[in-house]
């Protein structure tokens, strides 16, 4: 927990060792890649080139599709406060704004866009 610092060259000394000491090829062993939040492009794509063949996602995802839904309650939190009543009109229905499916829809919305830069970060974008 808190903020990982990664460091590449850790996984190339490994691959180098193993390599020397056992005699098996380049980037002989699969790295898992923890501490993926808050690394930089280059540090992960480094990672990917020392062997690391899989990478957590799932506390990024997790803060994206919540930033959706916040995002969408900060900016009508006016029509939240009620079901009927808004900055529109003291009789006007809110029931459209805090439907659950339209402010989990945004937390959808963010979890597709973080998990889209994820593919691009990871060099996984049309390779199947």
């Amino acid at each position: 927990p808190g903020n990982v610092k990664l460091t590449p060259k850790i996984l190339k000394n490994s691959q180098e060792y193993i390599a020397e000491k056992y005699g098996v090829g380049h980037n002989h062993i699969d790295f898992v890649f923890h501490g993926g939040s808050g690394s930089t492009v280059e540090e992960i794509r480094e990672s990917i080139s020392y062997g690391a063949i899989k990478m957590n996602i799932d506390t990024d995802l997790q803060y994206a599709f919540m930033t959706g839904i916040r995002d969408y309650m900060g900016t009508k939190a006016e029509y939240l406060k009620a079901q009927i009543g808004n900055p529109d009109g003291d009789d006007v229905p809110n029931k459209k704004y805090y439907d659950p499916r339209v402010w989990l829809r945004e937390g959808e919305k963010t979890f597709v866009e973080r998990l889209k830069k994820a593919f691009e970060d990871l060099n996984n974008v049309n390779t199947l």
